[in-house]
């Protein structure tokens, strides 16, 4: 009888933590993420060989200027909450029915031309935090966004948004990699969705669409042959020959090798004042480089390309004409 009125104790807290992990995830989806879901902390036996990529590409000098990658933190999700047991991941999805690229002069990343994602994902968290306050009130939480040093990727793939492709980019199934990423460390012990298993294939178009091959195996990107790399993080003051040789318009990012994806063939659109492109974004000509400092700074008020400073706008939009 006792060991009746324990298991039924059991199951009732399991039932407990389903709900409530349940209700989690759907509270996600009603504060306009598009795909949301849950891991176990520390995670799979995947996590030790996504971590222990990481390591090879670092010591392989693969992550070029970008030496925030470094941090030893990233490796450690632990160390971003005390308590943390488990990991909310969202993916909101940017890509609208007007951020095309097609006969533009000069062509910027689908990522970029809205709202400034972080902004956009950190306020959606924390209206969920908000919601965790009243609902799970002995749960703490900490919202990570893409400046956090978390292994992001490796985290949403553990809570089974996708998968992470042959190009490096988090892809799913329905949405495909047209989607930014958001992350809530919880001290609560929930219950976990299944990883996600590589859809990729045999496919390996991504590699041979990227006109620097900076894919250089499947996994692995080289970040000094990525144009993406060189318009955003290269603080350099002129642009590699082979890399402005295959601009072909790209100011700001580079979507070649997700607009190559056969799982980004045909997907939803979110088509809301966040996702749409910024008017000077559309209109974006040779009369840019007539802009002062201020101008620029006024025009990315709110963008998440503020990373890119004015002067490197010039570069890169000079760096397009030279090659014309």
């Amino acid at each position: 009888m006792r060991n009746a009125i324990h298991n039924k104790g059991m199951s009732n807290t399991l039932q407990e933590k389903k709900e409530i992990s349940k209700k989690l995830k759907e509270r996600a989806i009603n504060e306009g993420f598009t795909i949301s879901g849950i891991a176990s902390i520390p995670g799979s036996s995947r996590l030790n060989l996504r971590t222990n990529a990481l390591n090879r590409w670092l010591s392989n000098n693969l992550h070029g200027e970008m030496k925030w990658m470094e941090a030893e933190r990233r490796k450690n999700i632990g160390s971003l909450l005390e308590g943390a047991k488990s990991v909310l991941s969202v993916g909101f999805t940017y890509i609208n029915s007007q951020n095309h690229n097609k006969n533009k002069i000069f062509k910027v990343g689908k990522f970029g031309q809205g709202e400034d994602y972080h902004k956009v994902i950190h306020k959606k968290l924390k209206n969920i935090g908000r919601w965790i306050n009243q609902e799970i009130p002995d749960c703490r939480w900490k919202i990570c966004v893409d400046t956090s040093p978390l292994l992001e990727k490796a985290w949403a793939e553990e809570s089974g948004l996708g998968w992470i492709g042959k190009n490096s980019n988090l892809i799913n199934k329905i949405h495909g990699s047209w989607f930014t990423l958001g992350f809530m460390i919880l001290t609560k012990d929930l219950v976990p969705d299944k990883p996600h298993k590589s859809l990729c294939g045999k496919c390996d178009k991504c590699i041979e669409h990227c006109p620097t091959e900076a894919i250089v195996e499947p996994f692995v990107i080289q970040s000094n042959r990525c144009i993406a790399y060189h318009t955003i993080e290269s603080r350099k003051k002129t642009i590699p020959k082979k890399i402005k040789e295959n601009l072909n318009g790209w100011v700001a990012g580079c979507d070649i090798c997700q607009d190559i994806c056969p799982w980004n063939k045909s997907v939803p659109f979110n088509d809301t004042f966040e996702t749409s492109p910024k008017e000077w974004i559309k209109n974006l000509n040779n009369d840019s480089l007539s802009w002062d400092d201020k101008t620029w700074e006024k025009k990315l008020q709110g963008s998440t390309l503020r990373r890119i400073k004015p002067w490197m706008w010039r570069r890169n939009i000079k760096a397009n004409l030279r090659n014309q």
